[in-house]
């Protein structure tokens, strides 16, 4: 366990226009650090998200969440990123401004920027895997349970990845597909479904099953990232 330091930075959106204020935590040793974009829910970057942001710096990464819906109406942003899961996937302005927060992170002296991945919840594993099929550079994403992009096939030039996706869920289906298509193209990846969890589990942990299940998510994402951002 590392000791952090953290931070409010300005992060520019795609083409510079205007700025996405994050939350930036890293380790407080000497770099550099592989380097993490989180992603948020529909919820925005909340103290959730930061507190996951802190437990990745603690664990030795620097983790940027980026706050997507930063100095702009909320519900537009909304209407923005959901639109560019289910109308735009793969070519959107949400994705571009992930992009640019990922070639932010990247820029970050405390950063080693051929080391560097995505981690997304809801909303926003939808978007890592985005992520993770358009940026050549990246070495691993995880999300949870996070709709596909289309075509499904684009997924055979994605980096590794490591998914957990609850067994109640919209999502569930989702996991099954996403294993079949990196599985079929012998892409590195870990997916994983949990028994007797709901949509948002990690975040929620309602019971003591949803408890175990985000635990064992989170070891096994560390024990991924550890493979492939190491």
């Amino acid at each position: 366990m590392f000791p952090i330091q953290e931070s409010v930075v300005s992060v520019p959106r795609a083409g510079g226009k205007d700025v996405m204020e994050s939350f930036f935590a890293r380790p407080n040793a000497t770099g550099p650090f592989p380097g993490l974009v989180v992603i948020h829910e529909a919820f925005g970057l909340n103290d959730n998200i930061r507190e996951i942001t802190r437990q990745f710096a603690e664990q030795g990464y620097a983790a940027l969440a980026v706050d997507l819906f930063s100095n702009r109406n909320r519900i537009l942003c909304m209407l923005q990123a959901f639109h560019g899961m289910l109308i735009r996937p793969l070519n959107n302005a949400t994705q571009s401004d992930l992009q640019s927060a990922l070639a932010h992170l990247r820029g970050q002296a405390s950063v080693d920027g051929d080391r560097t991945g995505a981690v997304g919840f809801c909303m926003g594993g939808a978007y890592a895997l985005q992520l993770a099929v358009t940026e050549k550079g990246m070495k691993a994403a995880s999300v949870f349970y996070g709709a596909n992009p289309k075509p499904l096939e684009a997924l055979a030039q994605s980096c590794p990845i490591v998914g957990s996706y609850p067994d109640k869920d919209f999502t569930t289906q989702a996991a099954r597909e996403l294993e079949m298509v990196l599985e079929k193209n012998s892409i590195p990846h870990d997916i994983k479904i949990y028994e007797e969890t709901k949509h948002s589990f990690f975040n929620q942990q309602r019971t003591p099953v949803e408890v175990n299940a985000s635990q064992d998510a989170w070891q096994r994402m560390l024990s991924f990232f550890q493979e492939h951002l190491h």
